[in-house]
């Protein structure tokens, strides 16, 4: 045990495989461990270097086996993935893992910390509930229109809906279907009141947290878009520049260059979709006022102008981007440009 200078582990619900080489490359070890003995066995091991696939509780044990003392490295597992020889064995996972981890060119995950976590999971279950509620929106429309009762679109809309629902003097309405929808309208008026308390809570945070007040002086970023940066950039300095953290969020064209061509399609949409909406439906929020007073915005004027609207929210939720990044490596607040 004492050869062994790096492991892959390959996580799982509750049967780990464990892969170790020593400095050479040789493998010395290969292990199936049940949940409960991964601490206890890693605990008994002198510090060495152990490789994890960044996936479901991976960030968990990064910090468990941290302090313990061992120098983790987490990596996506689309990278990991060209490393597995044959097969798909919990063996040739860990192996490939461990053979990933000694490329130079690998990218590792930065390991987050609980409460970055914790911000995340609230994040995801907004995302949730506000999918919820406008799937049940959609059904009360559809099942309203069945009966020739349609309304605008727009989720404040849906008051003229309920009323309806509710208001037992509209016979256009059997009482039996009356009885199911004022179900649905229950529920929706459950997940605004679930949704306002998430989307207060987190309001309130930002107002205390100094990164995140400086994050909400870009125009287009608010309190709940500077929370989302905070939780799901965890190392904003792992990036070379803006452009990379551009990049990352996938607000940058795909590229599909061969022979000398170089070809650039649309935006390759990888990384975080939250994280890549919010900032699209700021900059969105932004060009609609800027069609209100064009004179209230050079920039935006002139790109709303030259290209379309969608191109041009893209467009300015990528230098949306590279403004918060510059904010989150270098500190300080937004300043709006003056002309030259």
């Amino acid at each position: 045990m004492d050869e062994v200078t790096m492991i892959g582990l390959d996580l799982a619900k509750n049967i780990f495989q464990v892969h170790g080489v020593d400095a050479a490359g040789q493998v010395v070890l290969r292990r199936k461990l049940r949940r409960d003995n991964v601490e206890d066995f890693f605990r008994r091991l002198p510090p060495l270097t152990i490789g994890m696939e960044a996936c479901g509780g991976a960030h968990y044990w990064g910090r468990l086996l941290e302090a313990l003392g061992h120098r983790v490295r987490l990596m996506p597992p689309a990278y990991v993935k060209p490393y597995v020889k044959r097969g798909k064995t919990d063996a040739a996972d860990a192996e490939a893992i461990c053979e990933a981890m000694t490329r130079p060119t690998m990218r590792f995950v930065p390991t987050k910390t609980a409460g970055q976590q914790a911000a995340a999971a609230e994040l995801k279950v907004r995302q949730l509930l506000v999918a919820q509620r406008t799937r049940t929106i959609n059904a009360l429309r559809g099942h309203m229109a069945e009966f020739g009762i349609v309304t605008a679109k727009g989720t404040w809309r849906i008051s003229d809906l309920t009323a309806v629902v509710q208001d037992v003097d509209d016979t256009r309405l059997p009482d039996v279907a009356r009885a199911a929808l004022l179900m649905l309208t229950e529920q929706i008026k459950n997940l605004d009141d679930q949704i306002e308390r998430l989307e207060t809570a987190m309001v309130r945070r930002s107002r205390v947290d100094e990164t995140a007040r400086r994050l909400a002086s870009i125009p287009g970023i608010g309190a709940i878009t500077a929370t989302a940066l905070q939780a799901l950039v965890p190392d904003p300095c792992g990036f070379k520049s803006g452009r990379h953290f551009a990049a990352w969020l996938g607000l940058t064209p795909r590229s599909h260059s061969s022979g000398g061509k170089e070809r650039l399609g649309r935006i390759s949409r990888a990384g975080n979709s939250t994280l890549r909406s919010f900032l699209v439906l700021g900059a969105t929020a932004r060009l609609r006022y800027a069609r209100q007073k064009p004179e209230a915005a050079d920039w935006v004027t002139r790109l709303l102008a030259r290209r379309p609207f969608k191109v041009a929210a893209v467009a300015l939720a990528n230098k949306m981007a590279r403004i918060a990044w510059a904010l989150l490596t270098k500190g300080g607040t937004y300043k709006v440009p003056t002309a030259a």
